[in-house]
């Protein structure tokens, strides 16, 4: 009976872990079972932390735009209600990007916060 070409799917899987231990240190790179160990424990972590990294990022930037709203004599609330209010649809990752680079824009859309809320 001629033998299979392909390689059989635990093979494949076994070459692909050890392949992903290549950098760990000793037997965690040599031997099946702490590379195992080490590789999935390293998926799981990559996992969780690309939801954390989200998390993170949202953060900052609320933490970036507080910061130049209070130079504004605002709070990070008020400025995004204002801004709803107002009807400008703008995202936090943009908000605290002009922040950061354009503080006159970021004045100029506080501006229009503060006159939507007395508006309203």
């Amino acid at each position: 009976m001629p033998r299979a070409t392909s390689t059989p799917a635990r093979l494949k899987r076994k070459k692909q872990i050890m392949k992903a231990a290549r950098g760990a240190f000793g037997a965690r790179s040599k031997l099946w079972k702490p590379a195992k160990e080490t590789v999935e424990r390293g998926w799981r972590y990559a996992y969780r932390d690309r939801k954390n990294k989200k998390r993170e990022f949202r953060r900052l930037w609320i933490v970036r735009i507080n910061a130049a709203a209070h130079q504004h004599d605002m709070t990070y609330s008020t400025l995004i209600n204002g801004l709803h209010k107002a009807g400008i649809e703008i995202d936090r990752k943009i908000l605290a990007d002009i922040a950061v680079r354009d503080p006159e824009s970021f004045g100029a859309l506080a501006d229009k916060a503060r006159s939507a809320l007395s508006a309203a």
